[in-house]
């Protein structure tokens, strides 16, 4: 189930990314790929707060994951130049606070999608 859904959401982003390429905001990506989710009959939630807990205690402290996708697949949209060791953190991160158990990072600015993207797994994931 997983597999077919992180298949569509990639298959999508091709979509994009063959379409207008390399080298526009992180905001317009976001925005095409919530739009193609949605016109597949995905539920796609969008700059969804993500709430930290400490000492029992709910704080808003501006977390906000890009994309939550039928409430158990967290994206992160980036357009950088490379992804780095901070953006892995984010996402896992988020993935941890939300007890989310897959998460994928799409960097659009390179050449080929394929190589901006990672796919994750919360080793913290309770069912």
């Amino acid at each position: 189930m997983i597999n077919d859904l992180t298949s569509s959401i990639i298959g999508s982003a091709i979509k994009i990314h063959k379409e207008l390429g390399p080298g526009l905001l992180e905001s317009a990506y976001k925005e095409c790929l919530a739009y193609e989710l949605n016109k597949k009959g995905f539920f796609v939630e969008k700059e969804k707060p993500v709430p930290l807990i400490f000492e029992e205690v709910k704080l808003e402290c501006g977390y906000r994951l890009d994309l939550l996708i039928n409430n158990e697949l967290i994206i992160e949209i980036k357009s950088v130049d490379g992804l780095a060791d901070i953006h892995l953190a984010q996402v896992l991160t988020y993935m941890k606070l939300m007890n989310k158990k897959y998460g994928l990072i799409i960097n659009f600015n390179v050449v080929l999608l394929k190589d901006g993207i990672k796919r994750l797994i919360n080793k913290y994931y309770k069912e």
